[in-house]
């Protein structure tokens, strides 16, 4: 696990870089372990060097790690796709989603969150890049819905996540992620003090600089926390 642990490290001091460049605090920024596929053990371990936030796919895969490590204090986050026979299980049990892409998802998740649970932190998935095969609100059709889930009693919409297309060039990376920052700011314009959006989460392995460049909250990193994925979890 000592592998894990220097991992871990390096992604730091690249955060820590990264967000000396933005001229940002890298306490603003918050590393989102995405543990899909990885055991309970990689996540305690991860948890050891001090990593508390972690980001699941598959909600069987998830909910059994939940139970196992439930003596540790661990800030679950969903960030995969939601179908509608989920949203109980996830409402029940996640601390954050980031993935709602149908106003129908979030009125569920409002629904179904258990009333001596906090409210459930939401992200409204975008679909920055316009691709036919992601799942997301179009950036037009935000500013209608946004009303209407900000208003939905057991949530607490906190931002925009996405998922761009890739690009090898950090000033191209940084092109959607700032359409992403200016969405928020627009959205923000229209909404009341106590319901302005505080998150974006973007930013991944490779492209985690130019997201925090642009103002990125939460960066999502899986391989360069855990080394390369294996096929079995628990």
């Amino acid at each position: 696990m000592q592998d894990q642990s220097n991992r871990i490290a390096a992604l730091r001091s690249r955060l820590k870089v990264a967000a000396a460049e933005a001229q940002r605090p890298v306490s603003e920024v918050t590393l989102l372990a995405v543990s899909k596929t990885r055991t309970s053990e990689q996540v305690t371990q991860a948890n050891v060097s001090g990593l508390t936030s972690f980001g699941e796919n598959y909600l069987q895969e998830a909910l059994k790690k939940v139970s196992a490590l439930k003596t540790l204090i661990l800030d679950w986050h969903f960030i995969g796709p939601i179908q509608s026979n989920k949203t109980r299980q996830i409402a029940e049990h996640f601390s954050w989603v980031h993935s709602v892409d149908r106003l129908k998802i979030a009125q569920r998740l409002s629904a179904q969150r258990p009333t001596n649970m906090p409210p459930l932190n939401i992200c409204l998935q975008v679909n920055i890049d316009d691709e036919p095969t992601k799942a997301g609100f179009e950036p037009s059709d935000l500013l209608t819905v946004v009303s209407e889930i900000a208003r939905l009693p057991n949530l607490r919409l906190r931002g925009l996540m996405a998922m761009p297309e890739a690009r090898k060039d950090k000033q191209e990376q940084r092109i959607p992620f700032r359409q992403l920052r200016k969405l928020r700011d627009e959205i923000n314009q229209s909404l009341d003090n106590s319901q302005k959006l505080d998150t974006l989460s973007m930013g991944m392995s490779a492209d985690l600089e130019a997201a925090i460049l642009e103002g990125a909250t939460i960066v999502r990193v899986g391989t360069d926390i855990f080394g390369p994925r294996s096929t079995t979890a628990g």
